[in-house]
């Protein structure tokens, strides 16, 4: 799985660097499906449920699933690019987004905040001893800020890419699974300018918010070591900078 993360890692690396305006979605699709066949790994999402592309990218008031195609990145745009890779039958799965410059401050906020609350999420999996720690340290970091999507949640990855267990992005009666040696799980906040609530359009993919509001999508993949820290898959450091305010949590692993 850290090999399938890596080629993920390095598409989305190749798909920021061509991140710009002019650019289209299927332009970062492409160059993204290119990095993962050089690396002999099979993009996740092409074909998953019929899903006609390899990444999913969602633009401003699109949250998640949107499909790439002819539509034009502009200056100011919110950017969500979504992607998973397949190495020898184990799935990779991680996302990011970012503002087109120039960039609304109140958007650069919203994307901050969706990363930190991801990073915040997968720290709380350290000595935690169900999953509906992630929720709530997401939950309590973004506060009343922004909306929080509950329609889509994280969720185990393993020998498939959507596994249980789900891993709510909120605060929830539900105490999850247990957090034990061998968990993989993609914890993947998304955060809306609005009110969080959404629709999926006519193409039965796209998720849209009903407000119009701006959303933002971070995602890793994370696995519990057998000492109980954790080495994020899909980060090319294995998540070093990102726990940095958790040391005790950051797997001391190598960078294969």
């Amino acid at each position: 799985m850290r090999r399938a993360g890596l080629v993920v890692a390095d598409a989305l690396d190749a798909v920021r660097a061509a991140l710009k305006p002019g650019a289209t979605t299927a332009d970062l699709d492409a160059i993204a499906e290119r990095v993962i066949r050089a690396a002999g790994a099979t993009p996740s999402f092409l074909g998953y449920f019929d899903y006609p592309a390899t990444l999913c990218v969602s633009v401003n008031d699109e949250v998640v699933h949107g499909i790439p195609g002819g539509r034009v990145l502009e200056p100011g745009d919110v950017v969500s690019v979504d992607c998973g890779a397949i190495v020898d039958g184990w799935h990779g799965d991680s996302a990011f987004s970012a503002v087109l410059e120039p960039a609304d401050p109140a958007d650069v906020a919203l994307v901050d905040a969706t990363e930190a609350a991801m990073w915040a999420g997968i720290a709380a999996l350290h000595g935690a001893s169900r999953t509906s720690a992630v929720g709530e340290a997401i939950d309590d970091l973004v506060g009343d800020r922004f909306g929080i999507l509950e329609e889509y949640v994280g969720h185990g990855i393993g020998s498939a890419m959507h596994q249980p267990p789900d891993v709510p992005n909120y605060r929830s009666r539900e105490r999850g699974a247990r957090v034990e040696p061998g968990l993989v799980v993609a914890v993947e906040p998304m955060l809306t300018r609005g009110a969080g609530v959404t629709h999926e359009l006519a193409d039965g993919w796209t998720v849209k918010t009903d407000d119009g509001s701006r959303a933002a999508h971070w995602e890793h993949t994370v696995a519990v070591m057998p000492d109980g820290r954790l080495w994020v898959l899909t980060a090319q450091d294995g998540g070093a900078a990102g726990l940095a305010r958790w040391p005790a949590a950051a797997a001391a692993v190598d960078g294969v």
